[in-house]
């Protein structure tokens, strides 16, 4: 295959990544976005191969290792749960980061392989870039690893704050980048590993000391760390396709991090320096002093429902634990059947990734047009009957909007307490991944449904067939 050919299938394929891109940003395309994905990358991927012309005893590996990825792919998206979602997305996050690692690391120990001279006479150019690409692959390795550990509930979501982090952080960033220098000097392969050693640390350090009620922002932030990863060994193999969708990955994460942290009314940088939800709230009833809470039953839930003309359902990360989303989409269907209006409300931030209750919705089959994001719907809670919220803590609660001194004071919220009446399904009064009291809780209009959220939906479900 010529190069220019090779080119024109890369620029092809280029285009594809940019239209799936475009699909994903709607639901209704969001399938049509899949498939333009897939073939962008089967493209790539078959383009490669041809240019590279490899051995037909390399062919086999090449096929063997796509065998078992592959198998290991399907096997993994067939088992996985919708609400483990956001956990595996920063596990294949950390797989990205780790590959660009090794791609680096070959293109260092057979630089005759990948185009770039010969052991001991790497460009320099290809040297800057190979340890560019290895350290944001090494950052998003460790990072992305500390991430999914926090999502699993296998480490603490709190915030781990280490003495003088940001000291320590300061100082291996200045290391690293005393490394990269010397290392594109040099070509010490000691040296390589050593930039590779300091980012990895980096990515631990940097993503520990944030709190669970950031991490959608780390997961997007993560994902654009991925894609410069990859753009930047592209540029090391002079791979057009590589560079491309790493770009494309890493500029639309970088994106999407913005949002995230406009969502969450914060600056990137101070996520990045960790240390949201540090402070804790009353973690239960105990500890309550005189206030006190009007608690209902499925049958009173039910009841108000049924009588009501309009109910906001606002969905959270407590129904993606308890799998209530199909419960859920059969009571909503039950309250239409008795001439309810039922809208779905989304926060940008609502889960633990970004989209993860769109993600949800979709799967219990929950018509799109029914789902609205915060700016849409925000203006109608005033005007409705009943807001029902089912797990959606920090983004529902008052505090944000007013009380100058709460930690998360500023941060767009739901309104959902200015609707007539507010249902909050919830296991207890702990705090939520923010760490703080939520005051709705204690409100007049607040009827709080302490259970399961899929128990209690389903007791719901029961209560309206009666």
């Amino acid at each position: 295959m010529s190069e220019s050919t090779a080119a024109f299938l890369y620029l092809v394929s280029g285009v594809l990544f940019i239209l799936a891109l475009r699909g994903l940003s709607h639901p209704t395309t969001s399938r049509q976005g899949n498939f333009m994905g897939m073939a962008g990358m089967a493209i790539a991927i078959l383009t490669t191969l041809f240019l590279a012309g490899p051995s037909f005893g390399g062919l086999l590996l090449i096929i063997l290792g796509i065998a078992i990825g592959g198998t290991a792919g399907a096997v993994i998206a067939r088992r996985i749960a919708m609400t483990a979602m956001p956990q595996l997305v920063a596990a294949f996050h950390s797989l990205v980061g780790l590959a660009a690692v090794m791609v680096a690391a070959a293109a260092l120990y057979a630089p005759e392989s990948m185009g770039i001279d010969a052991v001991g006479a790497i460009h320099g150019q290809a040297l800057v870039e190979m340890s560019i690409g290895v350290a944001i692959g090494a950052i998003t390795f460790t990072g992305s690893i500390i991430a999914f550990l926090k999502l699993d509930g296998r480490m603490s979501g709190k915030p781990i704050m280490l003495p003088s982090r940001h000291a320590i952080n300061i100082a291996l960033g200045i290391l690293l980048v005393v490394l990269v220098i010397w290392f594109a000097a040099s070509e010490s392969h000691v040296l390589f590993w050593l930039v590779v050693l300091v980012s990895l640390a980096l990515g631990v350090l940097l993503i520990v000391p944030i709190g669970g009620a950031d991490m959608p922002v780390v997961v997007s932030m993560l994902n654009s760390y991925s894609g410069w990863a990859a753009a930047g060994i592209g540029f090391t193999l002079q791979n057009l396709a590589l560079i491309i969708t790493g770009a494309l990955v890493g500029s639309s994460g970088a994106i999407l991090s913005y949002i995230m942290c406009k969502g969450m009314n914060r600056s990137f940088i101070s996520v990045i320096l960790g240390g949201f939800g540090g402070e804790s709230g009353p973690a239960g009833a105990d500890d309550l002093g005189d206030r006190t809470i009007k608690q209902g039953s499925a049958e009173d839930a039910a009841y108000l429902m049924a009588n009501a003309s309009k109910v906001i359902i606002v969905p959270g990360y407590g129904m993606a634990v308890a799998q209530a989303q199909h419960a859920l989409r059969e009571m909503a269907d039950k309250l239409k059947e008795e001439g309810v209006e039922v809208k779905y409300a989304i926060h940008p931030v609502a889960g633990r990734m970004p989209g993860h209750m769109n993600v949800l919705l979709a799967e219990a089959n929950v018509p799109y047009d029914d789902v609205f994001e915060l700016e849409d719907i925000n203006s109608e809670f005033s005007q409705s009957d009943v807001a029902f919220v089912i797990g959606a803590n920090d983004v529902t609660n008052p505090a944000a909007r007013d009380d100058k001194s709460s930690p998360i004071y500023g941060m767009p919220i739901l309104n959902v307490d200015q609707a007539q009446t507010c249902l909050f399904i919830k296991r207890s009064l702990g705090s939520g991944y923010a760490g703080i009291d939520n005051t709705l809780f204690y409100k007049d209009n607040t009827m709080m449904l302490l259970a399961d959220a899929k128990k209690m939906v389903e007791d719901i479900v029961k209560a309206l067939d009666r």
